[in-house]
């Protein structure tokens, strides 16, 4: 008998290079996270005096950062890949990616400077150089599904022009205002991603959960947070904001619900993205409470910054991440050791106040440090995942 030869080709390495330029979600995403890391050191940088006359300073400085900082880096990282996929066309890379990415940071060195004009000018600059560049494939592409995120771009350029305007005394009202509808408009963005790859994730990851969605309630759910939304732009406060926001909390409940969260508790890349979908219905059952002033806003707040911000982050970072790097969609202690510091970030900045009022600064404390942790942990990580080539030698 002839005898077989069992010739093995010598395995294969993973491409070598710098890619953090490659595509949208690599310099946003390991920005997003650096920052996030570091915005509770430069907070108490700015309490010692150390960063002496800030533009922006104390909550306001947060808040802004928060928002048009953190969050929108990766939600413009996200378009950008997404988009990408949507349409077939090229979103930024290179050195036009390399721009943008320039730009926020440099609308985040500016703020902590005392060149207003200049941080303004940044800071409503990187939404609209977004929406502008997202819109080039869409409109090509005749994209239309998808055209309002182009618009909820150019609504947050609005909304930091407003506060920025006010902050520079150019405009007779508070920055505040402005902080509010930002935060309604990621909420509708969190909703409407969250309703379109929470259950397609969770069915995809953990067989027979049928995860489900009902036009019904998908229409009620962001029908709601619009009607916030509006009721936010307008500056109406009190009972009527309350009966949107129960309205919204029921929907929104309802909704998550349908995505039968208790069936993924083996799967930490869908449980990540499912525990921190629940706190959207707990934002909008609190933002009702504090409407009526039976708990602080700030409770509503955190509940949707730390808790369904932070945790559909830092759950998204690392699924599309490993996704778009040809790695398996499977989650290691690293990853979900992230997801645990995220998430009891968020317990510990809502419950604790709310349960022991006299713990706050304690709770405020621990929260940052729990925060800071999880996402530094991701930039160490992912610096590497981020700036390689993918390892099976494709594209992006």
């Amino acid at each position: 008998m002839a005898t077989l030869l069992n010739i093995q080709e010598p395995p294969r390495r993973a491409p070598q290079g710098f890619a953090l330029f490659a595509l949208g979600f690599r310099p946003f995403y390991l920005l997003a996270s650096l920052f996030g890391a570091l915005s509770i050191p430069l907070w108490a940088l700015q309490f010692s005096g150390i960063l002496s006359q800030p533009y922006l300073a104390g909550p306001l400085w947060h808040a802004h950062e928060m928002l048009f900082g953190f969050t929108l880096a990766v939600v413009v990282g996200f378009l950008f890949t997404a988009g990408q996929n949507w349409t077939g066309l090229p979103t930024p890379k290179g050195w036009k990616l390399a721009l943008l990415a320039g730009l926020w940071l440099a609308a985040r060195v500016l703020v902590l400077t005392p060149y207003g004009v200049a941080a303004a000018v940044a800071n409503v600059a990187f939404p609209l150089a977004a929406a502008i560049a997202l819109a080039i494939p869409f409109v090509k592409a005749q994209n239309k599904r998808n055209y309002f995120f182009v618009g909820l771009l150019a609504l947050l350029a609005l909304a930091a022009a407003f506060i920025h305007l006010s902050q520079l005394g150019l405009l007779a009202a508070h920055a505040w205002p402005g902080i509010r509808v930002a935060l309604d408009v990621m909420l509708f963005i969190l909703a409407v991603m969250g309703g379109r790859v929470i259950p397609m994730f969770t069915n995809n990851g953990v067989p027979g959960t049928n995860a489900t969605r009902q036009p019904r309630v998908e229409k009620t759910a962001l029908g709601a947070v619009l009607a916030l939304l509006a009721v936010d732009v307008i500056g109406l406060q009190g009972w009527p904001v309350a009966a949107i926001a129960a309205v919204a909390f029921v929907a929104h409940a309802w909704r998550w619900a349908l995505w039968q969260p208790w069936k993924t508790l083996r799967a930490p890349l869908v449980w990540v993205l499912q525990l921190a979908y629940a706190w959207v219905p707990v934002h909008l059952l609190l933002r009702g409470l504090g409407e009526l002033g039976q708990v602080p806003s700030s409770a509503a707040t955190h509940a949707l910054t730390v808790g369904a911000v932070g945790g559909l982050i830092i759950g998204m970072m690392t699924r599309t991440a490993r996704g778009h790097t040809g790695r398996p969609l499977r989650a290691d202690r690293y990853e979900t050791a992230c997801y645990v510091l995220v998430l009891l970030s968020a317990v510990v900045r809502v419950a604790v106040p709310l349960v022991a009022p006299t713990l706050m600064l304690h709770a405020v404390m621990a929260s940052a440090v729990l925060w800071s942790a999880g996402f530094g942990l991701y930039a160490i990580r992912y610096w590497p995942v981020l700036s390689r080539p993918r390892i099976d030698g494709r594209p992006g």
